[in-house]
């Protein structure tokens, strides 16, 4: 077996204990274990008992037969792949090509069975991570790990930036410096009630101390508008699902931004790019935002719209969505 799926498997996907029967899902694996890892699960239960997973045959029409030999080839193919699947998105793909050939009915069916993303969702980026600052962007910073919670809706996200950024240590008020070896002091006396309170003064004064990997970071606070795109607000449908997109996509990651300016709200307007994807594309081409044409022409972005608009996915499934910029401007009226 692979290095890559045993890793996944003894992580992610250890068999429940006995007598926890009651919580396993359909393939056989704990209904909190979904998608990459209970794929995984299963190439590794195959490879040891040439057996295919419960309940597939209530998802696709081919026989048990057939069905063993799809996992025959995604064994293969999950083992050549460098690097290994370790999103939906990924394992979605590696299926959708290992198994081109095969019925589409039945391929849908598998992914379905894994709660991975159906063909018609995926989504090929084209934009290319600028090398030279584009014109108009006033600066750029690389962004601490995102907190899903950060994310506001599908086009509003906090983030932060360690003050050892070269930018930032020279902008950091000598109170938050101040503060910051103070409160570090409280915490070495235990004096967690002082550490408490200096913290709360830190905070208020636009940054934070954050752990990354076992060590404490003094981190500046940013919020960041998406240049370009308008995502539905909260009370509109597929508000909530643009926001979890949007968290899907960034949290976790460090983030490349490119700031062109402040818009009304004391937010800063930018382009944002996660691990060489540029996230407008992705929420574009997903159905999860409109391009925003009062404040942006670029051309690229009116057709990643119209693609999604043509596929008829995420908030394009409605025949005629209603754009957040008129339902903002309807709620202030009152209407």
């Amino acid at each position: 077996m692979g290095n890559a799926l045993r890793f996944l498997y003894g992580h992610c996907c250890k068999p429940s204990a006995a007598g926890d029967s009651d919580s396993l899902g359909p393939h056989g694996v704990s209904a909190a274990t979904v998608g990459v890892s209970a794929l995984a699960q299963d190439l590794f239960s195959f490879e040891i008992t040439s057996k295919v997973p419960e309940g597939l045959s209530n998802h696709v029409a081919s026989s048990r037969k057939a069905q063993a030999n799809w996992y025959r080839k995604l064994l293969v193919a999950w083992r050549e792949s460098n690097p290994p699947p370790k999103t939906p998105e990924e394992a979605s793909r590696l299926l959708v090509q290992t198994l081109k050939r095969h019925h589409k009915a039945d391929v849908e069916g598998l992914l379905a069975f894994y709660g991975l993303p159906l063909p018609h969702t995926l989504v090929e980026t084209t934009a290319e991570v600028p090398v030279a600052l584009p014109q108009g962007v006033v600066f750029e910073f690389h962004t601490l790990p995102v907190d899903a919670r950060a994310v506001a809706d599908g086009d509003t996200v906090t983030v932060y930036v360690s003050t050892s950024d070269p930018r930032e240590s020279c902008l950091v008020p000598q109170e938050v410096q101040i503060a910051a070896l103070k409160r570090s002091e409280a915490r070495a006396h235990r004096d967690y009630a002082r550490a408490d309170a200096l913290h709360k003064s830190i905070v208020d004064a636009g940054y934070r101390v954050i752990p990354v990997h076992n060590e404490e970071v003094l981190a500046r606070k940013y919020r960041i508008r998406l240049r370009g795109i308008d995502a539905p607000e909260g009370g509109m449908p597929y508000g909530n699902e643009a926001k979890e997109e949007l968290a899907k996509i960034i949290q976790g990651k460090c983030l490349r931004v490119l700031v062109y300016g402040e818009d009304q709200y004391g937010r800063s307007v930018g382009d944002l790019y996660c691990n060489g994807l540029f996230v407008q594309e992705l929420m574009l081409k997903k159905g999860m935002a409109w391009h925003y044409t009062a404040y942006d022409q670029r051309a690229e972005l009116a057709k990643w719209e119209k693609s999604a608009r043509a596929k008829r996915i995420g908030l394009w499934a409605s025949p005629n969505p209603e754009e957040p910029w008129e339902w903002r401007k309807n709620k202030r009226e009152g209407r």
